[in-house]
Parts: structure tokens; C-alpha cells; sequence
């Protein structure tokens, strides 16, 4: 067997397929305890900022159904006959959790972001300024050219590949150690991203620092601008799950997920340079894309390493 490679991010795994042992391997209850704590917050959360979910939008349906499939294929599955069966079973596992995790976080911000009151963005501002970053520059280079904008808006929808090829890659190398790390470092960059937005909200570079018509539309364009006015005014939103929408200005979601797919997959040598590929230019587009501020991006790579390496010393306390 090959000598698996070592990182200070992840335990290293067996590399081949019908494997049982798994050093460091978090538990499924604690998995499965931290969702249903997830589902609880958000559910609170919601009761409080007077918001619904509508539980006949088709939307809600497809959500529910797909998440059930995958937690009875889980179930039926719990103990694989063939490697095959162990492969969907994983699959079903960590797409299913890293899914669920993904739509309790979106859902989260729009109650968090009815709490919120003014924006810090003079305080980005400042620190890009510091660190010489001129957000306004980026922007005229990309609505300058529509290639990069076409480039732009594909790497910042990779935050939806890179995760998928990371968990079937687990899935099919018998990595369920590496997968279930992978996802509770998700969850935990999500927890903390959302604790730090209720206190640290923002409207974005593109809202506050361009004046005039806009040339070109990124793909956040202007909804925290557009959406926290509205949801501050406590009216019984009703949480759309089919169009949500990111909230999160600071720290920078796609920044932190970034972190921790790199973390992920650098123990890996199939997927160390593809994944470091797809997310390196997820980065680059993320000012423009995501109307990040330097400031949010350094913040949300902050928040990632915290995350990434208080899972790596649980996991390792486990092997």
C-alpha cells in the first residue's frame, strides 16, 4: 500500500477502495447531532424574525425529497455488501450533510440579517485603503472586458463544483474520515461566519463606492444592499428556498469555503493541484463576484483556518 501523504490540515487514509480502517474518523452521531442542533437554531431563528418557510412552494418539496433520499440510501446502506454499495452509501453521507449544511446556512442569514443594524463598510474601505487595494480598479477591468467577465462568473460558481469533486473522490478512494473532516470544517466555517455577520454586517464595494449606472451586473450584484433594508423592517418575511440569496458580506463565504477545500484536498495528490487550480481562480473572481472587499476576504480565510484546524485537533485526538 502507498504511504499516504501527511498534512497539518487532515489524518491521512488508506488509498484504496474496500478499506475499513479510518484513523480519525468522527463519529456520525456527532455529525448527525450537529445537524439536527443546525436545524433547531435556524427553526428559532426564524420563529423570532417573525419569518416562514412556505411549506407548499415546489421549491420546499424538491429540497425535502432530495434530502430524505439521500438519508434512507444512507440508512438502507449503513452496512455495504460491496464496494459499489459503500461508495453510494458514503456519497449519501457527505453530500447529503454538506447539501443540508449549505441551505441551513443561506436560510440563517436572511433572520440574522433582520437583526442587524447599519454597516461597517468605512471600516473595509479603511483597510483595503491600508493594504492599497483598489476595489474600484478590479471592477473597471472586468466590466472593461467581457471575457473576464465570463471567466469571472464560472470560477465563482465553482464553489459548487469544488466540493463535489472533492466528496467523490472520498467516496470512491474509501476517504470517510477525509470526508466527514471535510464537512464538519464546513460547518463550523458557516457557524462562525454567520456569528461574526450578525455583528459585523456590510453592503458591499459595489453598493457604496460606484455611483452612477452600473456597466455590468456581477453575480451578487446588489442584494445585500437591496435585501437588509427590507428584512430590517420585520414585516413576516417569506424565505424563498428556491431564490436565496447571499447575505454575507464580511467575512467572505466563498474566501473561507476556498480555505477549506485547499486544507481538504492538499493531502490528496489526485486532487491537490485541480482543486488548488478551481479555487485559485475562485478567489481571483470573488472581489468582482461576490462585491468583496479585500478586508472580507482576509477575514473569511481567518475564519476558515481557525475552523480547519480546530477539526484537524479533534481528529487527530480521535486517531
Amino acid at each position: 500500500m502507498a504511504t499516504p501523504t501527511t498534512s497539518l490540515f487532515a489524518i491521512p487514509a488508506p488509498l484504496y477502495p474496500g478499506s475499513t480502517a479510518q484513523r480519525g474518523l468522527i463519529g456520525g452521531r456527532w455529525i448527525a447531532l450537529g445537524l439536527v442542533l443546525s436545524v433547531a437554531c435556524v427553526a428559532a431563528l426564524l420563529f423570532d424574525a417573525q419569518m416562514t418557510i412556505d411549506p407548499q412552494d415546489p421549491m420546499t418539496w424538491l429540497f425535502a425529497g432530495v434530502l430524505l433520499l439521500f438519508g434512507v440510501t444512507r440508512y438502507v446502506l449503513r452496512r455495504p455488501r460491496s464496494a459499489a454499495q459503500r461508495v453510494a452509501r458514503d456519497l449519501s453521507e457527505s453530500v447529503g450533510a454538506f447539501m443540508g449544511i449549505s441551505l441551513l446556512g443561506a436560510t440563517a442569514t436572511y433572520p440574522l440579517a433582520a437583526a442587524t443594524r447599519g454597516a461597517i463598510d468605512p471600516l473595509l474601505q479603511a483597510v483595503d485603503g491600508a493594504l492599497h487595494f483598489d476595489w474600484l480598479a478590479w471592477y473597471q477591468m472586468v466590466a472593461a472586458h467581457r471575457s473576464l467577465q465570463l471567466l469571472g462568473t464560472a470560477a465563482y460558481q465553482s464553489i459548487y463544483i469544488t466540493p463535489a469533486l472533492i466528496l467523490g473522490y472520498c467516496a470512491w478512494s474509501d476517504r470517510r474520515a477525509e470526508a466527514r473532516g471535510f464537512v464538519a470544517s464546513f460547518w463550523l466555517t458557516a457557524v462562525l461566519t454567520l456569528l461574526l455577520f450578525r455583528v459585523m454586517p456590510a453592503i458591499g464595494p459595489l453598493a457604496t463606492l460606484w455611483h452612477g449606472p452600473i456597466p455590468y451586473v456581477p453575480e451578487s450584484a446588489l442584494y445585500e444592499a437591496d435585501l437588509l433594508p427590507m428584512l430590517r423592517l420585520g414585516n413576516g418575511y417569506v424565505v424563498d428556498l428556491g431564490a436565496l440569496r447571499g447575505l454575507v458580506s464580511v467575512p467572505s463565504f466563498h474566501t473561507a469555503s476556498g480555505v477549506v477545500y485547499i486544507a481538504t484536498a492538499w493531502p490528496m495528490a489526485r486532487l491537490r493541484w485541480p482543486v488548488l487550480a478551481l479555487t485559485s481562480a475562485m478567489l481571483l473572481a470573488t472581489p468582482v463576484e461576490g462585491t468583496h472587499y479585500l478586508a472580507d476576504m482576509l477575514a473569511g480565510a481567518a475564519v476558515a483556518i481557525v475552523a480547519v484546524l480546530a477539526v484537524a485537533a479533534v481528529r487527530r485526538r480521535l486517531a
